[in-house]
């Protein structure tokens, strides 16, 4: 069974920094697709960011130069560095992860079927 268990959220002031963490088990990293994504109140859920199996990053243009995802096969960990933080970002952020894909053709726009619990990050200004 996959599970997603994601921590490091919190709250900062604006410009401040957080690490997210997302420790996956049941299955193999490095043949799904993982990614970040976030909802806050009253808005619809958005992808954030997702890694391809040789470390390229792609993120979701709000975010870029502030965010960096990154990840640990040999953990089965995936991280987002969260720089620059801004009232914005304030949301709660899941991991998520597709069934088994082509690992460097991972995208935001594709079907991620396990989901953890989510871990808020708030910002203030």
């Amino acid at each position: 069974q996959v599970q997603l268990v994601e921590s490091g959220g919190g709250s900062v002031q604006s410009g401040g920094s957080l690490r997210l963490s997302c420790a996956a088990s049941g299955y193999t990293h490095s043949t799904y697709c993982m990614g970040w994504f976030r909802q806050a109140p009253g808005k619809e859920r958005e992808g954030v960011a997702t890694i391809n199996n040789n470390d390229r990053g792609i993120y979701a243009d709000s975010v870029k130069g502030r965010f960096t995802i990154s990840q640990d096969n040999a953990k089965n960990t995936l991280y987002l560095q969260m720089n620059d933080l801004k009232p914005e970002d304030t949301a709660m952020y899941y991991c998520a992860a597709t069934g088994p894909y082509y690992p460097w053709r991972c995208s935001l726009e594709l079907t991620y079927s396990y989901w953890g619990q989510g871990t808020q990050v708030t910002v203030s200004s």
